[in-house]
């Protein structure tokens, strides 16, 4: 025989080292790993369309209210056009009335208006610097800009005079028109000219203003004798995301994926439950057979025993006197009645006689035949608080068996392990599968930590109608063995060293290893 090769077959249960405590909330934490994992995914997926579709809301809010501001303060900065060309038509008047001057009490953001006459120069540089400009380009000219003031001056060359309007920017802006509230938005409204600064709206703009989100829109005002740059600034910090609907979205999602899980797991369960029907109902008729088996070789030893004894009383009577015609008229009815007995119990037999098995033998994966049946096993192990191993290395194998005798088998074989650590502590509950194979066979050992079989136990444990356990009919193992010597295999059993029972299956390689 060469050497043992073994194969692993990965347990859908998590598997503990040996001998250590499996942890009840260890266990449950990885049995929802996968959905833990899940929910977390979706939920920053959520949160993070939440915050995006949040910072775009508030971004198209900030152009809109820019675009306002930019149209208002355009508006009135055209309107100073406007006024000052109205002035440069007016003719001085005889008696000396200026009535440009009743303008401060027209519109509150000119603070004065000054005009110049033919031979007298204005007051400052800057405005006659700025008059020169303007007539040369025959339209008004920024004069002074004074931030700090928040006032401005502009000119408008004239013949024969020439007009300057002082402007206080405060008043420029349109309040009762004005996109938000001053004192309370967030954003930063300013005028730049040349490196200067006027706010308008001091917004919320401070030393965290890098932390977040920054948006900024500028433009110039739409007339050239006032060049102002309208800048508008806005600063959302991490307090500005959709939080409270982000944590709805995760709380939502957590409750779609424990009614998913729930479907899921009902949908298992069910699968399983048709599983287990499915050979339980195999299971009893396979036992029925055996049982029908058992009765006849059990009935049929008396029966011929009962069938000879009359024959030879029947012959007996024969050599006797004429005398006694009813005696041998009821021995021979005694015959016939134990024919028809024998008769009947063998119809029954052929009735109830259970499947055949090796009729539809195929190469299959021993393993993926385990896998199988832990799985439809696994409320029975959680319910026997019983941790499932399975052990092995290598490479992968095909076994040549009939797939439902083989999964009955190891079906039957872990339902005995589980029945026998019954009286085991919970904690000290083990259940092994080991796969290996030979040159020429495959082999499962199924191994459990419980009291072991009884040495006067060992040698009927295959035997119909033979059990250790209370209530047992005793056909479990020996339908196991029926079923496996059908299809070519062999099961045998064992005591541990350390303690325990252990059932090995022998299995016929579907390729087996050429020989030496």
């Amino acid at each position: 025989m060469g050497p043992l090769c073994t194969w692993a077959l990965c347990q859908n249960a998590p598997n503990l080292p040996t001998g250590a405590a499996s942890s009840p909330m260890l266990a449950t934490l990885k049995r929802l790993r996968y959905w833990l994992v899940a929910w977390i995914v979706l939920s920053l997926v959520a949160g993070t369309l939440l915050a995006r579709n949040e910072l775009v809301h508030q971004r198209e809010a900030f152009d809109t209210d820019a675009r306002i501001v930019h149209r208002l303060l355009s508006q009135r900065a055209v309107q100073h056009d406007a006024i000052l060309a109205t002035l440069a038509l007016l003719r001085p008047n005889a008696s000396g009335d200026h009535p440009e001057q009743r303008l401060p009490a027209l519109y509150s953001q000119i603070l004065s208006v000054s005009s110049r006459s033919p031979g007298v120069q204005w007051h400052t540089r800057s405005l006659s610097d700025a008059e020169e400009v303007s007539r040369r380009t025959q339209k008004p000219a920024l004069a002074a800009f004074d931030p700090a003031m928040g006032r401005y001056q502009m000119v408008l060359a004239g013949q024969p005079e020439s007009y300057a309007l002082t402007i206080d920017i405060h008043n420029m802006v349109p309040w009762t028109e004005w996109p938000s509230n001053a004192n309370s938005s967030p954003v930063r409204i300013s005028l730049y000219l040349a490196g200067q600064e006027r706010v308008l709206q001091k917004g919320l703009r401070g030393p965290s203003a890098g932390k977040g989100w920054n948006f900024e829109a500028r433009k110039v005002l739409a007339t050239e004798s006032q060049p102002f740059e309208v800048v508008s600034q806005l600063h959302l910090g991490w307090a500005a995301l959709p939080w409270s609907q982000m944590l709805a979205s995760t709380l939502l999602l957590a409750l779609a994926l424990l009614a998913a899980k729930a479907l899921l797991q009902q949908r298992e369960e069910r699968r399983r439950s048709t599983e287990r029907q499915r050979l339980g109902q195999i299971a009893r008729l396979n036992t029925l057979g055996e049982l029908a088996a058992g009765m006849a070789h059990e009935l049929n030893q008396p029966l011929t025993a009962m069938l000879a004894n009359t024959q030879a009383a029947s012959r007996m009577l024969d050599d006797t006197e004429p005398d006694f015609p009813l005696a041998r008229q009821a021995m021979q009815l005694a015959v016939q009645q134990a024919r028809r007995a024998s008769e009947v119990v063998t119809r029954l037999r052929r009735t109830v006689e259970r499947p055949s098995t090796g009729g539809n033998v195929v190469a299959i994966s021993l393993a993926d035949a385990a896998q199988r049946a832990l799985y439809v096993l696994e409320p029975d192990l959680q319910r026997h608080k019983t941790q499932a191993d399975v052990h092995a290395q290598g490479r992968p194998f095909e076994i040549q068996a009939e797939p439902v005798a083989l999964e009955q088998i190891i079906h039957n074989l872990v339902q005995n392990a589980l029945q026998a650590m019954e009286q085991t502590a919970p904690e000290n509950r083990r259940l092994c599968l080991i796969l290996e194979c030979t040159p020429t066979h495959g082999v499962l050992r199924v191994q459990d930590s419980g009291p072991g079989i009884f040495a006067e136990a060992l040698p009927r444990i295959f035997e119909p109608f033979f059990t250790t356990r209370e209530g047992g009919l005793g056909l479990g193992l020996s339908l196991c063995e029926t079923l496996a010597i059908g299809m070519g295999a062999k099961l045998t059993a064992a005591n541990l060293a350390a303690g325990g029972a252990e059932f090995i299956l022998s299995v016929p390689l579907a390729t087996p290893e050429p020989l030496p």
